[in-house]
């Protein structure tokens, strides 16, 4: 790994899981326990977010919904510097009833997502895809074990598989 300092992980879940997402979940903070006490990481926290957040509602405007909006945006600005794309993970999708009243555009978000900072930059973003390759959670902490840097920033065409 590059830089001075260890990565500092955050991990964002859902609030409400889909069946078979919990058992994912948990066994990613069951890792990051592993990393965190293997002392491979600096630290690791987990965040709670919903389903989705529409831009212009109410609780987007709380300070929640902004941190929420704001972290993903500061993804969406890391894939574009990185030639990465994160479309297929953070979605935009048209919400309401069928007469139209009240629709509103709201962003979909991940069940599961991982931002991993070093030397208080954003690294890396999981899950993530590059073409036809996507870099999971999964793998992003099998090369952190590894001492790895991040696929993305690796020289090689390795073949990531997605969770």
């Amino acid at each position: 790994m590059t830089g001075t300092e260890k990565p500092r992980i955050e991990l964002y879940v859902r609030s409400l899981l889909p069946d078979g997402a919990h058992n994912r979940q948990e066994a990613v903070i069951e890792r990051l326990n592993h990393l965190d006490a293997g002392d491979e990481i600096e630290s690791f926290s987990v965040i709670v977010w919903g389903k989705q957040v529409a831009r212009e509602s109410t609780g987007a405007h709380t300070e929640e919904g902004e941190y929420i909006l704001n972290r993903v945006a500061e993804f969406k600005q890391w894939a574009l510097s990185n030639n990465v794309s994160l479309e297929s993970f953070y979605q935009t999708q048209a919400v309401g009833n069928e007469s139209g009243d009240d629709a509103y555009t709201a962003l979909v978000l991940p069940v599961m997502g991982l931002a991993e900072y070093q030397d208080g930059e954003l690294r890396h973003v999981a899950p993530c895809s590059d073409g036809d390759t996507v870099h999971t959670i999964t793998e992003r902490l099998d090369r952190i074990e590894a001492g790895e840097p991040a696929a993305v920033d690796a020289d090689s065409d390795v073949s990531i598989l997605s969770d």
